[in-house]
């Protein structure tokens, strides 16, 4: 493999399709590891999480000509003080993260990779990735190259990020979850439509109300103080930016619940490679009478089903309401190695 270091998305931005396909095929296929998702977040620095003095360390390898794995990584001092090459994406909003290569080149890629950057003689002092998936080869590969060349590596589960998997029935769905739940889903609904409010909810179509509606949906976040709080000009910034890209890239799913004509709920999420991603919702707490974010959560969920979505994931976060609604456990894992020096 023939690997070079890009420093700037400059020289990447030639790979653009390149990389969204490997991405398609590779081990982990998320849409927070395509080019124009951590191209934005690049951009913006997490919305601020970063500082702008860190440095871009993105990997190519390329196989005769062909683009077969990406190392997404930047150098910056991580949570510990360290020196780290972290993962792009880390860490608070986006919620799978990986390298991008295709399961037939894992291993090498890994190898060589590894092999690459210890030639380089790195000033940095650890690997530090954070959001790998349970399910990702990744976590077994640096485990065994690690204690290989004796280097230092640690793995521990970072956060829950429960799931649905969906049958394709809403019905078959209700039937699925605790008596008691699918009871207060179905009443909350049916309480909602029949209040005479005018409820009713849509998924944004318009690319020129994508904007205008983000502001509406951030408006929703911040009703919680503690969303209120993370939504900086920065991360405001971002967000923004990542549903424009999604909305471009045909798979943002910006749904708003609507009540006596005034937005009362919003969900942003991502609807790629057949399963809806629950990125982050929003209400506006004077609607709670009509409990506006299961109503919302209920209809996504009948949509999801009737568009043979096969999963829904909650990502990052052990809320109960996700487990009521049958989210089912699994974790992202953090991982350090050492000692490559």
């Amino acid at each position: 493999m023939e690997f070079k270091l890009h420093t700037t998305f400059t020289t990447l931005a030639p790979l653009a399709q390149s990389w969204n396909k490997l991405v398609e095929n590779s081990v982990t296929n998320a849409p927070f590891l395509r080019y124009e998702y951590l191209s934005t977040w690049w951009e913006t620095r997490g919305g601020g999480e970063w500082p702008l003095d860190s440095t871009l360390a993105v990997l190519t390898a390329h196989n005769e000509n062909e683009l077969v794995g990406i190392a997404p990584l930047f150098d910056s001092t991580n949570r510990d003080g360290q020196a780290a090459l972290m993962l792009l994406g880390s860490i608070e909003i986006s919620d799978y993260l990986d390298v991008i290569v295709s399961p037939a080149y894992h291993q090498a890629f890994f190898t060589e990779m590894l092999a690459w950057i210890k030639e380089q003689q790195p000033t940095w002092q650890v690997l530090d990735w954070y959001n790998l998936p349970q399910f990702s080869p990744t976590l077994a590969t640096l485990k065994s190259i690690s204690l290989e060349k004796g280097w230092e590596h640690s793995e521990s589960i970072y956060q829950p990020c429960p799931a649905i998997p969906l049958p394709g029935d809403f019905e078959t769905y209700l039937t699925g979850l605790d008596k008691k739940q699918r009871h207060e889903i179905r009443r909350k609904i049916r309480r909602a439509e029949e209040s005479g409010r005018g409820v009713h909810w849509y998924i944004v179509q318009n690319a020129d109300q994508v904007d205008l509606e983000m502001d509406h949906f951030m408006a929703l976040m911040a009703h919680d103080p503690e969303k209120a709080t993370f939504l900086t000009p920065p991360m405001r910034l971002q967000m923004k930016k990542s549903a424009a890209a999604a909305f471009e890239n045909g798979y943002l799913q910006l749904a708003f619940l609507e009540v006596d004509g005034e937005k009362a709920c919003g969900y942003l999420n991502f609807d790629y490679d057949n399963k809806i991603w629950v990125y982050n919702s929003g209400l506006d707490r004077k609607f709670m009478d009509l409990s506006v974010g299961w109503v919302l959560l209920g209809y996504l969920l009948e949509w999801a089903n009737q568009n043979k979505r096969s999963e829904f994931d909650f990502l990052r976060g052990d809320e109960d309401y996700k487990f009521k609604f049958g989210g089912q456990p699994r974790d992202v894992m953090r991982v350090k190695v050492s000692g490559l020096h």
